[in-house]
């Protein structure tokens, strides 16, 4: 008979509560990650036990031994947990004993978790990130040294020239010495940047599914790397607009009656993914790129932010690259079947004339 787990996990902690359908007795314990032996309190159970605990960092490790001891994992929407509780008091036993009683019900939210690939890819792609980041804090305080000294170059004080006038500055003291070791640094983390691109421009070269996607104008390596890994698969998306729902692109709502309130959009998902998509749509906007996507964009900036207009096309990018994944085609025959889709719309608007 099935074994059912609710676990509240914690860094240090875990707040194990169990139930077997043989015998309906919920039992519970607490084990401490350095002191108790976790994988031993896990293998006492007959796989494939039922383990459902709340989405969280820091438990790779506890996903990988579960795996490993042959159990099924299951992974659920924290916010969507929490609506669940009928208390007020919130505590280890009680998020336990209610992510058990969710899977004897079953009403376990349970979220997609993407295969290890997926996983490295996408961590890849957050590691990336923090090094440009950190890249940008470096440059950032290169720029206040340089304005501080009356040289106002702007980017261009990363060119050759620019380094040159920089490193001329007569600096002393504490200017000096982030002057010496910022350029140091920035050669380092430039180095570790395009070390990670190599390794990603590897994953996508033998991915077909990342070169169909860079055929579209304004999506790069990065962009299509994120897409792919993030929305595999997509036959789990019935439809389009529950990507741009998932990617936390659509708009919040507050209607009711003839009133209709649309809000900011719901954030929700891959915060990378956002970030890649709105910079492939500014990208796509540009002269030579993506018409339709340039009007659409100039159209809403008449009566729009840039921002709004930039996060509008980013959802309907978003969607063609979804549309593009699923019929496995490249961009131009989707614009070829948008055009024939457009062509159809308007012959079957024409008036029918009939003789007689």
């Amino acid at each position: 008979m099935p074994v059912y787990l609710g676990v509240d996990f914690h860094a240090r902690t875990q707040t194990v509560c169990w139930c077997s359908t043989e015998d309906g007795v919920i039992r519970q314990r607490t084990l401490d990650h350095e002191r108790d032996n976790v994988p031993a309190f896990y293998a006492q159970f007959a796989a494939p036990a039922i383990v459902g605990l709340e989405s969280s960092g820091y438990a790779l490790w506890f996903h990988r031994l579960l795996a490993e001891q042959g159990h099924h994992v299951l992974v659920g929407d924290a916010a969507a947990i929490r609506k669940f509780a009928k208390r007020r008091q919130k505590n280890d036993r009680r998020d336990a004993e209610l992510l058990l009683d969710l899977l004897l019900h079953g009403d376990f939210p349970a979220v997609y978790v993407p295969p290890p690939a997926s996983r490295d890819v996408l961590g890849l792609l957050r590691y990336r990130h923090r090094l440009v980041r950190m890249r940008t804090m470096l440059r950032n305080g290169l720029q206040a040294v340089a304005l501080n000294h009356q040289l106002r170059l702007g980017p261009s004080l990363f060119t050759a020239r620019g380094q040159q006038q920089l490193s001329a500055l007569p600096l002393e003291g504490a200017d000096a010495t982030q002057r010496t070791h910022s350029l140091a640094l920035l050669e380092a983390l430039q180095k570790k940047i395009l070390e990670v691109e190599e390794i990603l421009d590897a994953r996508a070269s033998a991915d077909p599914r990342v070169t169909c996607l860079r055929t579209h104008p304004g999506v790069g390596l990065l962009t299509a790397l994120a897409v792919v890994h993030t929305l595999e698969p997509v036959s789990r998306f019935d439809r389009a607009r529950r990507v741009a729902a998932y990617c936390g692109l659509d708009p919040k709502e507050h209607s009711s009656g003839e009133t209709q309130r649309f809000g900011h959009i719901s954030k929700e998902g891959n915060r990378l993914l956002r970030f890649l998509l709105i910079e492939a749509a500014q990208a796509a906007v540009r002269p030579g790129q993506d018409d339709d996507l340039r009007r659409f964009y100039y159209h809403l900036l008449v009566k729009k932010h840039a921002a709004v207009a930039a996060v509008a096309v980013a959802r309907k990018l978003v969607l063609r690259l979804y549309r593009m994944l699923r019929d496995q085609i490249a961009y131009d025959e989707f614009r070829r079947r948008g055009r024939d889709a457009r062509r159809a719309r308007e012959i079957s608007s024409l008036p029918i004339h009939r003789d007689g």
